[in-house]
């Protein structure tokens, strides 16, 4: 049964596109039933995030994607014509390649970057809660979920930074450890700072601050993470108590001078500050780097950083990519071998029916008064030949037809050596 994969992502479409093809949470079962509704796909899931949105099927015959197209074009009312040329095609090998691909974070927009295995899962568990997966689909995503836990353990493509957010949050670390004791003041209350707010509430601080020109959206994004929003007026009554401070804000000009932090530094005794600047232009005066007892550091310190980091994901998913040739090659042959499952099937079937006939003969001879040695070697001889006789005949018929490939299979399907096939 062939595996098939279409879809389109950031490197293929504009976000225009992207958004429009875009599966909501409540269309994906629709779409789901839509998908195996067509007359050649078995089991079907869809992945659908800001970035990607790709249709997992596994079809009953080869064929080209012109009936999932045409279903596409159908579901999202749009023009086949006007989506073809940004989406991608997987089958069989290449399919399975590309979904451990994509669960490790080898295809995303930030080189191995955890969140999509998670939003794999959960188009794992759409797909099951339809009732849309079947054998092969579901061996497909629990393979590929398995393998992105190697691949984590094994390499390193995700143990540095790559956003500026998390970055910024490691960079503390280094400098205090251990952040439980912290207090942090963020100023800023854009999409950066929220990231950073996120990373710090996970990294343990127990106390932060959120200073913004709009106290409203200060206070919005202040509960989400049990913080304290203030105005940027307030700074210099709290600027002392912060050990880390991030600024990210718009402003056109510095928002902490030279001035102020030295005030601030006095009022803590000079214990030491970590201040981190990543707004453009910058919010804190390049002087402040000259005061004893502060650690200042910029986007472009940042950049530095992530710039290696993104080297050692670059190396690590070289590694990543000779694990996931392995993994492949592995369900490959778990796939290959499902199609001998109904000939196996076929074959057990029928040599249990013949035990069963044979046995029953016995039976009655016995109940007839046989002798019990009488009876056992009939019951040997009998299934013996019932079991051998078709692959007897059959060996036969391919020696006298000269087709040496059939016998040299039976030799190595039956386990046949030299001795044996000469005697």
């Amino acid at each position: 049964m062939p595996l098939f994969t279409l879809g389109i992502n950031h490197t293929t479409a504009p976000v225009r596109l992207r958004e429009r093809l875009a599966i909501s949470a409540e269309r994906i079962k629709p779409a789901l039933h839509g998908l195996v509704g067509l007359a050649n796909v078995q089991e079907a899931a869809i992945l659908s995030t800001c970035n990607r949105t790709e249709w997992y099927c596994n079809l009953e015959t080869p064929s080209n994607d012109l009936q999932i197209m045409n279903w596409l074009s159908e579901f999202h009312n749009c023009n086949s014509q006007d989506i073809q040329p940004h989406l991608y095609r997987y089958c069989d090998q290449e399919a399975v390649k590309h979904t451990l691909r994509v669960a490790c974070g080898l295809d995303s927009m930030v080189l191995g970057e955890p969140q999509i295995l998670g939003q794999l899962k959960s188009a794992y568990q759409d797909a099951n809660h339809a009732g849309t997966l079947g054998r092969h689909l579901s061996r497909l995503f629990q393979h590929a979920f398995s393998a992105a836990k190697q691949i984590r353990t094994e390499t390193d493509i995700g143990a540095n930074p790559v956003s500026v957010a998390f970055a910024a949050v490691n960079l503390a670390k280094q400098i205090y450890g251990n952040l439980n004791t912290c207090t942090v003041l963020l100023v800023g209350a854009g999409e950066t700072m929220e990231l950073a707010a996120r990373h710090l509430s996970r990294a343990g601080i127990k106390r932060m601050l959120i200073a913004n020109r709009s106290l409203e959206k200060a206070e919005n994004l202040a509960r989400k993470f049990s913080a304290q929003a203030i105005s940027l007026t307030e700074i210099s009554q709290v600027l002392h108590q912060a050990d880390i401070v991030i600024t990210s804000t718009a402003s056109p000009l510095p928002i902490l001078g030279k001035g102020l932090v030295e005030s601030a530094l006095k009022q803590r005794k000079h214990r030491p500050i970590f201040m981190l600047d990543i707004a453009v232009p910058r919010d804190i005066e390049e002087e402040v780097a000259e005061l004893r007892d502060v650690y200042l550091y910029t986007i472009d310190d940042l950049h530095a950083v992530i710039q290696d980091n993104l080297q050692s994901r670059r190396d690590a998913a070289v590694q990543a990519d000779v694990l996931i040739d392995v993994r492949v090659e592995q369900f490959m042959r778990w796939l290959r071998a499902q199609d001998a499952v109904g000939t196996i099937r076929a074959y057990r079937d029928r040599a249990d029916r013949y035990r069963r006939d044979s046995l029953e003969r016995t039976r009655r001879m016995i109940e007839q008064g046989k002798p019990a040695d009488e009876a056992i070697e009939y019951l040997a001889h009998t299934l013996t030949n019932r079991l051998i006789h078709d692959a007897t005949n059959a060996m036969n018929q391919a020696g006298q037809e000269g087709r040496e490939e059939l016998l040299n299979a039976a030799r190595e399907l039956l386990k046949l050596d030299d001795e044996n096939t000469h005697e």
